[in-house]
């Protein structure tokens, strides 16, 4: 029985590490919100780090958090870094891309686990409305596959894409 046991256990485990295997080499993660601003006013609010505490959904979950600038000031080779707790880890941003209608930023994360991502910021603007579109694309690596056998990308950072538009929302309608 014993021996069954052991045998299906590992039968099991094989068939999750081969799923894992099959999942998708990259990953995109996509939430849109229109704001009643115009794009001039809502790109500060991205391209400058400094603006960030007023909607970025990670900013308040650690207020101890420790921050850094340099680069330049704000807008294109702006640079953040941070260092928190557990829920917002380490690592550092860099606007690498800016344009009126988008922001490219690259992503690393240094804890709690190292992992690098880019960012883009699209804003459409159609009359008094400017719609703004947050995307997260980057390479998913086995552990990462593994991972979104039980939970995905999406669901994990999706939700905190929506809050954090919906306060950037906010901040530009003021």
């Amino acid at each position: 029985m014993f021996k069954k046991i052991i045998v299906g256990l590992s039968v099991l485990i094989l068939i999750v590490l081969a799923v894992a295997a099959l999942q998708p080499a990259t990953y995109s993660i996509t939430r849109s919100i229109a704001i009643k601003a115009p794009p001039e006013k809502i790109q500060p609010l991205i391209s400058d780090f400094h603006n960030w505490p007023q909607w970025s959904p990670w900013e308040k979950l650690d207020p101890a958090m420790t921050r850094t600038f340099s680069g330049a000031t704000k807008d294109l080779g702006a640079v953040y870094a941070w260092q928190g707790n557990k829920e917002v880890g380490s690592g550092r941003m860099e606007v690498i891309s800016l344009t009126p209608s988008k922001v490219g930023i690259k992503l690393d994360f240094l804890t709690p686990m190292a992992s690098s991502a880019m960012t883009d910021f699209v804003l459409d603007q159609k009359g008094e409305l400017t719609t703004v579109s947050w995307t997260m694309s980057g390479k998913t690596d086995y552990i990462a596959k593994l991972m979104t056998i039980f939970v995905s990308m999406d669901s994990m950072i999706g939700p905190a894409f929506e809050s954090g538009l919906s306060q950037m929302k906010t901040a530009a309608e003021k």
